[in-house]
């Protein structure tokens, strides 16, 4: 090999070095559920506001990953439980949107994201499936997310600002009746 092709080869490898180490570090761990006081900070949210009569849980456990488990009944024209979080200090200004890693249960949920503190309004709302038993990790592109009121769909309203997130959550909706589990190891931006 000679001089020229050396310098060709490791001006390759350094640049393909510094592309893996962008990429390593263009995300931002949100939750990691690596101690016991994040189960505090999460809030159910249940079909129970209505009527309804679906339960769900949110537990944090040891080995680093959360549970959101439950039964979805769909009596008293209930259908739905949730569980969402408050955020503190986060600017995901120049992110793409959130990456999860989930085991589930072969079941549809939502992820969803509020951009004020209130209780009720606006959420945006962005679909994904999970494979039974299996962890899979799932980017959630904030232009793919759908801004909603009570499950309707909203028109002329902004796309998300990642700079005004205030709270993320699960939903398990659409007569997806019976019981449900879903295991959360890490939320991040990306």
């Amino acid at each position: 090999m000679n001089l020229l092709n050396a310098t060709i080869a490791l001006f390759i490898l350094v640049t393909l070095m510094n592309m893996i180490s962008t990429n390593a570090q263009s995300k931002a761990a949100i939750f990691n559920f690596d101690n016991r006081s994040s189960e505090r900070d999460w809030k159910i949210v249940n079909d129970g506001v209505m009527g309804g009569l679906s339960t769900s849980k949110f537990k944090v456990y040891e080995e680093e990953t959360a549970a959101f488990t439950g039964l979805v009944s769909l009596e008293n024209n209930g259908g739905f439980a949730s569980v969402r979080t408050l955020l503190r200090n986060y600017n995901l200004t120049g992110f793409e949107g959130i990456i999860i890693r989930v085991n589930g249960d072969g079941r549809k949920y939502k992820f969803r994201i509020r951009t004020d503190s209130r209780f009720d309004g606006v959420v945006y709302s962005n679909n994904f499936s999970t494979i039974e038993n299996e962890w899979v990790e799932i980017k959630l592109p904030f232009s793919e997310f759908i801004p909603q009121f009570r499950g309707r769909v909203l028109k002329n309203v902004p796309s998300i600002d990642p700079a005004r997130i205030k709270q993320l959550g699960f939903l398990i909706s659409d007569k997806q009746q019976g019981e449900f589990n879903l295991i959360i190891d890490w939320i991040k931006a990306y």
